[in-house]
């Protein structure tokens, strides 16, 4: 298994945790050299925030943890693609890489907000990208 997978899997243990609580089942991980700063889901209905998204909780917890409010040198691992407002939090933060598990046609940062990443960011897409996507559509299959 790559990094990429393991560090995937810990972003889907917390999608998981959002799908039990009935938040919409994206999980976040920001890791560095290896190590994990934050772990993170949904909790936009729990805190009734719009803005409460994974990659926001995540980035604010990596960001406590690190003591500054830059994450340049840090991997971003969130199952679906971010949204135009995460991307740009993204962006801000200085995340240095990027990695999704599922492409979001509708709502997703390719579509709104292609250049809201930093310059020097990379991003990877796929990563376990059918059992993203999976929990995601059976997510929304119970709620219909």
């Amino acid at each position: 298994m790559t990094d990429d997978e393991r560090f995937m899997r810990m972003a889907l243990k917390e999608a998981e945790q959002a799908a039990n609580d009935n938040e919409i089942p994206i999980g976040a991980v920001i890791v560095s050299n290896g190590r994990v700063l934050s772990r993170a889901h949904n909790l936009t209905e729990t805190l009734c925030d719009v803005t409460a998204h994974a990659e926001m909780q995540a980035i604010t917890s990596a960001a406590n943890t690190l003591g500054g409010k830059y994450l340049q040198g840090c991997t971003l691992y969130v199952t679906v693609e971010p949204c135009p407002m995460c991307a740009g939090a993204i962006g801000w933060a200085q995340l240095s890489r990027i990695v999704y598990g599922c492409p979001d046609a509708k709502r997703g940062y390719r579509e709104y907000a292609p250049k809201a990443f930093h310059p020097k960011a990379t991003v990877t897409e796929g990563v376990l990208c059918e059992e993203c996507k999976a929990l995601m559509q059976s997510f929304f299959k119970k709620r219909r």
